[in-house]
C-alpha cells in the first residue's frame, strides 16, 4: 500500500474516530450523571438511549439559526468553526498504536510523526483560546466577552503548569517526540510508565487539562447562574453545536494525550508477546485496543469528577494556578533535572 494513501485512511479514520467517540460522551455524561443522582438517564431513543447523540445532532441542524444584528457576522461564524478545526488537528501527532504491516511494509498508525510533536499540541492549545475569544467578542454581548474574557485567562494560566509538567517529561526521554516518548515506556514488561516517576507532574497535567477544557469544577466560562451561557450566550444551531462539539473532541484528545505521556500510551503487559507469537498485526490491533481502553478510563474519571466537585470560584481559580500548581511545577522540575542527572552518572534505571 502507498503511504500517501495509508495515510488518507488514518486521517478520514481518526476524525470519524473523534467526532464517534464526542458524540458518545455526551450520552455518557449522561449515563454517568444519572448514576451518581440515582435517575436512569437516556432510555428513550432506541435501547438504553444510544440514539440519544443523533438525535441530539438532528436537531442542532433543525433549530433556528439566529445571528445578532449588531453581531461581526465574519468573526461570529469563524469561531465555532475555528474552535472545532483546532480540536480535530491536534491528534495528528499521537501515536495510537504500534504498528500494522500491509502488503510487507510497516506503517505507524500516527498522522504525523513530528520530532517536535509536544510544541506541536502546546501550539494547537494555544490558538484554541483565539476561538472561544472571537466567539465571545464576535456576538456584541457583554455577558459572553466577560465569559470569554474568564475564559482565556483560565486557558493561559493553565497552559503554564501544564507546559512546566511536560518539561519533566521531556527530561526523562530528552525528546520532545510523541513517538519516542511512547516507546520509552515498554520496559519493565509493558508498564514502565510515566506516572510511577512523574505522579506530582500527572496530577498537575490532569488538573490543567481540566481547566483547559472548561470541565467542572472549572467550568466558570460557562456559568449558567453568573454569565447565562458563557462565551456562547448569542449562539444557536449548529454554531452552537460546534462549539459544545468541540469541548468533547478536545476531552477525547485530552484524555488520550495523558495516556500517551503518562499511562504507557499503547504499551500493556503481554504486548510484546502477543507481536512474537501473533505478528505484528495482531500486535497493532490489541496496541489500539489497549490506547482506546485507557483513553476511555480517563475520559470517565473526568466525568466523575464532574458530577462530584462544586465549582469554584473565580479568585480561587486563579489562586490554584498561579500560586499552587504553577510552584510545583517548578519544584518537580527541579527534583526531575537533580534525579535525571544523577541517574547519567549511576544509572539506577
Amino acid at each position: 500500500m502507498d503511504l500517501i494513501l495509508f495515510k488518507t485512511i488514518l486521517v478520514v479514520s481518526l476524525f470519524a474516530l473523534s467526532m464517534a467517540v464526542a458524540a458518545y460522551s455526551t450520552w455518557a455524561e449522561r449515563k454517568v450523571a444519572a448514576i451518581m443522582q440515582d435517575r436512569i438517564g437516556p432510555n428513550r431513543s432506541w435501547k438504553f438511549g444510544l440514539l440519544q447523540p443523533l438525535a441530539d445532532g438532528g436537531k442542532f441542524f433543525f433549530k433556528e439559526d439566529f445571528i445578532p444584528e449588531k453581531a461581526e457576522k465574519f468573526l461570529f461564524f469563524f469561531g465555532p468553526g475555528l474552535v472545532m478545526f483546532i480540536s480535530l488537528i491536534t491528534g495528528a501527532v499521537i501515536p495510537w498504536g504500534k504498528s500494522l504491516n500491509i502488503g510487507g511494509q510497516s506503517f505507524d498508525l500516527q498522522v504525523a510523526n513530528l520530532d517536535v510533536g509536544v510544541l506541536y499540541l502546546m501550539g494547537m492549545v494555544s490558538i484554541g483560546v483565539y476561538g472561544i475569544m472571537i466567539g465571545g467578542w464576535a456576538s456584541n454581548n457583554k455577558f459572553a466577552l466577560i465569559g470569554a474574557i474568564r475564559a482565556s485567562s483560565q486557558m493561559i494560566s493553565y497552559e503554564l503548569a501544564m507546559g512546566l509538567s511536560l518539561l519533566a517529561i521531556i527530561m526523562m526521554n530528552s525528546s520532545l517526540d510523541l513517538k519516542v516518548i511512547a516507546e520509552s515506556q515498554s520496559g519493565w514488561y509493558g508498564m514502565k510508565w510515566n506516572i510511577f516517576f512523574q505522579p506530582l507532574a500527572f496530577i498537575i497535567f490532569f488538573v490543567a487539562a481540566l481547566a483547559e477544557t472548561n470541565r467542572a469544577p472549572f467550568d466558570l466560562p460557562e456559568c449558567e447562574t453568573e454569565l447565562v451561557g458563557g462565551f456562547h450566550t448569542e449562539y444557536s444551531a449548529m454554531k452552537l453545536g460546534l462549539f459544545l462539539f468541540g469541548e468533547y473532541v478536545n476531552l477525547f484528545i485530552s484524555s488520550a494525550l495523558i495516556t500517551t505521556l503518562f499511562l504507557g500510551s499503547y504499551n500493556f503487559p503481554g504486548l510484546a508477546w502477543i507481536g512474537e507469537n501473533w505478528g505484528e498485526n495482531a500486535a497493532g490491533i490489541a496496541s489500539i485496543l489497549a490506547f482506546l481502553a485507557k483513553t476511555i478510563a480517563v475520559i470517565l474519571t473526568f466525568m466523575w469528577i464532574r458530577w462530584t466537585l462544586p465549582r469554584f470560584r473565580y479568585d480561587q481559580l486563579m489562586h490554584l494556578g498561579w500560586k499552587s500548581l504553577i510552584p510545583l511545577a517548578l519544584v518537580n522540575l527541579l527534583v526531575t533535572g537533580a534525579l535525571v542527572l544523577l541517574n547519567q552518572h549511576y544509572q539506577w534505571i
